[in-house]
């Protein structure tokens, strides 16, 4: 699809069109589509002042584009309105994940990365979205976004009545949880706002107290240095030796403060076959027979994947720290050993440190 800018039709029953566009979202898969204005200025000033903290580490992609992030119209001339999207992911068929983080022999895989890519899913259902409303207005000024640019996507999905951004700085609602992913169209449709919905966290600090590595600091504040989906996904280079034992299984990404969150008791499976379908058995996968893959098998395995992204070295780190964590076994053992001469020195750094908690040396 082609991004594009058009003048908007005037004559057009805006609030109707509204209606329809959720109606249509519905069909397309979405369990719900809001709009948003573009005033960000509270979004704006909490992601200053996490800069100024330099709680976003090393993803220095969150300083670039100055204030484009919380501008829309900065980032994509024209827009006065945003259309919010969000799609359930949770897999039913998936093994349950207390009984994977309660096998430290098993590698934890966040539950949303267990099936494809959710960024061309969505990307192609916002796409149908958009034609469908051509085929009503005509064509008229959008783009298209899914974790895909600097947009501050849960604060665009709170102010447009998708869900309160919970303690844990992610999207919540009453009825289905945390378990989705957002997308947005930015446009130049002067499309009326839908309304926000009130904060229902209440005194519940269930997420906080979840946290295996202390990361969410205070309510609504998360410092992502300490995040495990930080370190295991968006962190390059070596996971700071002080909490590594904290990250336990986890392999890539976290859910520890959703699956503690008392709203994620209604939590539905995932609609979306592609999101329903567990791949390469990653729900309760061992630590050894994933450490076992090639960089060739990694790439194989994982096309069409999230996980793929990060790459064969931190996916190999972040199993060697599992491995590191795990109960000392013959198989744990020889799995480190065989790539301590890893061509890599970040694996060759982690698998050294995990051999060392095992008390043998490399």
């Amino acid at each position: 699809m082609t991004d594009a800018w058009f003048p908007a039709r005037p004559e057009c029953d805006w609030p109707q069109l509204v209606d329809d566009i959720r109606t249509w979202g519905r069909e397309f898969g979405f369990q719900d589509i809001g709009v948003a204005d573009t005033e960000l200025s509270q979004a704006e000033e909490r992601l200053q002042r996490w800069l100024a903290l330099g709680r976003h580490g090393a993803m220095a992609y969150m300083e670039r584009h100055g204030s484009a992030r919380s501008r829309p119209a900065e980032l994509v001339p024209g827009t006065i309105r945003v259309i919010t999207a969000r799609m359930n992911y949770w897999p039913p068929a998936a093994m349950a994940p207390g009984a994977v983080l309660g096998d430290p022999q098993r590698a934890y895989v966040a539950r949303y990365a267990l099936g494809r890519d959710y960024h061309k899913v969505l990307r192609a259902r916002l796409a149908r979205l958009v034609d469908r409303i051509k085929v009503e207005v005509g064509d008229f000024g959008y783009r298209v976004f899914t974790d895909s640019a600097p947009v501050l996507e849960v604060a665009l999905a709170a102010k447009s009545g998708l869900g309160w951004r919970g303690k844990h700085t992610l999207l919540l609602t009453r009825k289905l949880g945390s378990y989705f992913f957002l997308g947005e169209i930015y446009t130049d449709l002067p499309l009326p706002p839908t309304p926000p919905v009130a904060d229902h966290c209440g005194t519940c600090s269930a997420c906080i107290d979840a946290c295996p590595t202390g990361a969410i600091v205070a309510p609504f504040e998360l410092d992502a240095r300490r995040c495990i989906s930080y370190l295991t996904i968006e962190l390059p280079g070596s996971i700071p030796e002080d909490l590594r034992p904290q990250i336990g299984n986890r392999v890539y990404g976290c859910d520890d403060c959703q699956l503690a969150c008392p709203w994620n008791r209604f939590a539905q499976a995932a609609a979306e076959h592609d999101f329903r379908a567990v791949r390469n058995g990653l729900d309760q996968a061992t630590l050894v027979d994933l450490f076992a893959w090639t960089e060739d098998e990694f790439n194989a395995r994982m096309a069409g994947s999230p996980i793929r992204r990060i790459g064969y070295e931190r996916w190999s780190r972040n199993l060697a720290v599992g491995l590191g964590n795990a109960p000392r076994s013959d198989a744990v053992i020889t799995a480190l050993q065989r790539r301590a001469e890893d061509a890599s020195p970040l694996v060759r750094e982690h698998v050294a440190w995990a051999l060392g908690g095992h008390s043998v040396g490399t």
